[in-house]
């Protein structure tokens, strides 16, 4: 049993084969949820707001029969009114698990390291594991499997690009990220998932084309290109971004059958034009519900009996 969900680069390819089965499982029934918390308290800690990480968190721990309690951000003041070394010891006595929403990845590693509690990365700005694991169960759910196929990811290499990385080079899933020059993915991130595709079959590719990533891709996935704490460079990232919209002309390159994906929220004329997302190859609601049901999975990994 995994301690803690803090990246997928902690996960093998077998361990997240059977996250994406539980989840299957939960989504259509087939185990029994109820009760496979019972007795568990789950701790929101975000430093950030959110919209489908807090409702699909407590929705789910709801549903597995624990009980949660949101943290909002001038409660804790994570590593401000109160050092997370001491936030972590603390919490550990009152809660069974810390779901934490930060924005810096050290902070979540500093939670981790002083928790004794299992800590589950909510986001942080390195990566979004949960956001990741979900895409991957959307993908194989929608299209059967993930060996062999090719995601192309268009927009911003940020966290959720990272996760994306890591989990499609694990799973055997090829995967092509076109960005802006000075918008790339982790490096370092970039590297391992290069590495790790070796022994999986899995091929990465970066790009600055996004006519090239999107060319016989399966899936096209698209991201906002200014995160919560980048708004005072959006009128920068609106310009150098403005090439790699997610269009009627770019998608026709893609697979007849491709299916378009993004985490939300979405800005319609921005990285994305209305008819694509809201068209019938888009999937972005079922994609979100589906972190309901994956956060389960991962909850039980961690908490169930």
């Amino acid at each position: 049993m995994k301690k803690n969900f803090i990246s997928l680069e902690n996960y093998t390819e077998e361990d997240i084969a059977r996250l994406i089965e539980l989840t299957a499982q939960l989504k259509e029934r087939k185990v029994h949820e109820s009760g496979r918390l019972t007795g568990k308290v789950v701790g929101l800690v975000f430093q950030k707001p959110s919209n489908r990480t807090r409702v699909s968190f407590q929705v789910g721990v709801w549903q597995l029969g624990g009980n949660c309690m949101y943290l909002a951000p001038d409660e804790i003041s994570l590593g401000v009114r109160e050092s997370i070394h001491d936030v972590a010891k603390t919490l550990s006595r009152y809660l069974n698990c810390i779901v934490a929403r930060t924005f810096t990845h050290k902070d979540i590693l500093e939670l981790a390291k002083h928790a004794t509690i299992p800590v589950i990365n909510g986001l942080s700005d390195l990566h979004h594991p949960c956001q990741a694991l979900t895409d991957l169960f959307s993908i194989k759910e929608k299209l059967g499997d993930l060996k062999g196929l090719t995601l192309a990811y268009v927009g911003d290499g940020n966290n959720v690009c990272n996760s994306l990385l890591v989990g499609a080079a694990k799973t055997g899933l090829h995967m092509k990220v076109a960005t802006p020059k000075g918008y790339e993915p982790n490096s370092k991130v970039v590297n391992l998932a290069k590495s790790i595709a070796k022994a999986t079959g899995s091929k990465i590719v970066l790009t600055r084309s996004p006519q090239d990533a999107v060319k016989d891709a399966n899936v096209i996935y698209a991201d906002t290109w200014v995160s919560m704490g980048q708004e005072e460079e959006t009128k920068k990232r609106l310009k150098d971004f403005e090439q790699f919209q997610v269009n009627s002309d770019l998608v026709k390159r893609a697979k007849k059958d491709y299916i378009f994906m993004h985490c939300l929220p979405a800005h319609r004329g921005q990285e994305v034009t209305a008819d694509v997302i809201d068209g019938k190859h888009s999937i972005i609601f079922d994609q979100a519900e589906n972190r309901l049901h994956t956060q389960k999975a991962i909850l039980i990994s961690l908490l169930g009996s």
